[in-house]
């Protein structure tokens, strides 16, 4: 395992050197300024400008300047705001706090509610039950994220005013009071999130159930008169879940970057609407710190996959 974890590293590398190089050009080269907002000022001379792109690097060419960015990303330094002045990696600290209840919750509920159901709907196929999941599983999957939301928004904030529609970045849990009042504003982008991760992870599990089902093992294992239950859970179970496996681990670094369509919708602050405000805003430094971030976590778990296959099939070998 050793051996393979190594000639892992060696490919992951290079294609996170290619990855940054590729992410660096592209934003280098998009139209719009990261100073523009000066330009409308007529406090600003055109010298003072020049200065402040002098103490940017923007001044530099694009090789100098990705030399420069990668050395300090090395050492943990993700440079600072165009807009904000602040570090990148302050910047990012205040938001992944929220992104981490909200999609993280919301994963973990997806998870838990695909598992079983795709299980079900895969052992009863054809059935009513089945028909009943598989109909939820393709609204939920069908449906944008953000009609969804605005669905929840009308429904339970505008005609039943159960919880609010706008998410409160100010609340401080300090009692028992703030904590319900926490739980209610999270309750519709939490529910919108966990509804739409089920129905994709729903999908794949019910497929990868039935895809084991018909093998000759199974059949093996009925005759030898083992029952329904064991035979699902040691042996299809340990099968099935290895495509799965790879969808999970892909999915979590979506957890980083947050949901940049349901944090907008609800206007949540997390790393998903700090993203889009940065494209939106040319901040070059956010948006290259987290693109590369999230590429890191791709790569990374993608690697944990390949390692848990071995786990779950005697018959990968490294």
């Amino acid at each position: 395992m050793g051996r393979y974890f190594i000639k892992r590293l060696s490919i992951a590398i290079p294609t996170l050197l290619a990855i940054s190089i590729i992410i660096f050009t592209v934003l280098a080269l998009a139209p719009g300024d990261p100073l523009g907002e000066f330009a409308s000022n007529p406090a600003i001379t055109a010298e003072v400008r020049e200065n402040i792109r002098k103490s940017f690097g923007l001044d530099q060419p694009i090789h100098i300047r990705y030399f420069k960015w990668f050395s300090s990303f090395v050492r943990g330094d993700m440079g600072y705001s165009f807009n904000s002045r602040s570090p990148v990696a302050q910047l990012l600290v205040q938001r992944l706090g929220t992104t981490f209840w909200i999609v993280g919750i919301a994963y973990l509920m997806g998870l838990s509610i695909a598992f079983p159901l795709g299980i079900i709907s895969a052992i009863k196929r054809y059935s009513v039950t089945d028909q009943i999941i598989t109909t939820i599983a393709f609204l939920g999957f069908s449906i944008p994220p953000f009609f969804t939301g605005l669905l929840f928004i009308i429904i339970f904030s505008v005609q039943l005013g159960w919880f609010p529609f706008i998410y409160n970045s100010t609340l401080e849990v300090t009692d028992w009071q703030s904590f319900i009042a926490q739980i209610k504003q999270s309750i519709m982008p939490v529910s919108v999130l966990a509804l739409y991760h089920a129905a994709i992870l729903m999908r794949f599990i019910r497929s990868a159930v039935l895809d084991e089902l018909k093998q000759e093992y199974v059949k093996t294992a009925f005759s030898k008169g083992l029952s329904k239950f064991a035979v699902i859970k040691n042996h299809v179970l340990r099968n099935a879940m290895i495509p799965v496996v790879t969808l999970i681990a892909l999915d979590v670094p979506a957890i980083f970057t947050g949901a940049l369509v349901t944090e907008q919708v609800f206007r949540v602050p997390g790393s998903g609407a700090l993203l889009i405000d940065s494209i939106y805003r040319s901040d070059t430094p956010v948006v290259m710190a987290i693109a590369f971030i999230y590429a890191i976590l791709i790569v990374f778990f993608n690697l944990i996959a390949d390692l848990v296959y071995a786990l779950l099939d005697p018959r990968v070998k490294y």
